[in-house]
């Protein structure tokens, strides 16, 4: 049995229904609540790097940020598979010496879809991924250059960087596969946005046509850890332009 490890930097987003399905693939999750003091173990065979309400580059005001990015380096490097979500994914494109920045179009809340760019049909996660999925946010930083090494894989109309791998086996994800449109709508709220159409009947569609899609994609990143390494080195690396 895969053991995962789970970066949790904000009780506000725990992995939720993300676990569920990794542990349902066959995994076993070590969640390490950074907030809270928890150390990081030394040994795991997958790492889910997890959101929070604090900036990428807040290093000085998030003691463990820069622990975060280190290991996120050290997880590329040795090809351990590692999925960063939304915070997590603009964690490792630092890391990896890409820019995340305040983003220029405003915060993005509720739901929304993505478009899967020509280079996700030969990814392993995202390849059977519907050409236009269902997404929810809540962000408002973006990243505004990708690292070298990393393939684009779904866009959106606000912020282009919607999906990337980074390598072969680290894949990035800015919006929030892990989460409900109740949780959304709590977020919404301690954003001060109270209403509007994407946090509407429209946000409890988008939920639920993503969860069988963002499942199916837990079960593979899982299939994933459980093949040999050199299985992974396979995988093409399309440069961003």
């Amino acid at each position: 049995m895969p053991t995962i490890l789970v970066l949790e930097h904000d009780p506000s987003d725990p992995v939720q229904r993300l676990g569920d399905w990794l542990v349902e693939a066959g995994a076993e999750l070590v969640i390490c609540r950074l907030h809270a003091g928890d150390p990081i173990p030394a040994e795991f065979d997958g790492l889910v790097c997890m959101g929070g309400r604090m900036n990428a580059w807040d290093d000085d005001a998030t003691g463990w940020l820069a622990d975060t990015k280190r290991l996120l380096r050290r997880a590329v490097a040795a090809g351990t598979p590692t999925l960063g979500v939304c915070l997590g994914a603009q964690l490792l494109a630092v890391a990896e010496g890409g820019t995340v920045q305040k983003g220029a179009n405003g915060p993005e809340i509720g739901a929304y879809l993505a478009a899967k760019r020509d280079a996700a049909a030969a990814d392993p996660l995202f390849g059977p991924v519907p050409m236009t999925p269902d997404v929810m946010q809540c962000h408002e930083d973006e990243v505004t250059v990708l690292p070298a090494g990393s393939t684009l894989l779904l866009s959106g109309t606000g912020y282009p960087h919607q999906a990337w791998r980074q390598g072969r086996a680290a894949w990035a994800v800015q919006f929030h596969p892990e989460t409900t449109a109740a949780t959304v709508r709590e977020w919404a709220r301690e954003h001060g946005v109270a209403q509007g159409p994407r946090l509407g009947p429209m946000l409890d569609e988008a939920a639920d046509a993503a969860a069988q899609v963002w499942r199916d994609v837990a079960h593979r990143f899982v299939a994933v850890i459980a093949q040999p390494p050199a299985a992974r080195a396979t995988l093409p690396i399309t440069a961003v332009r």
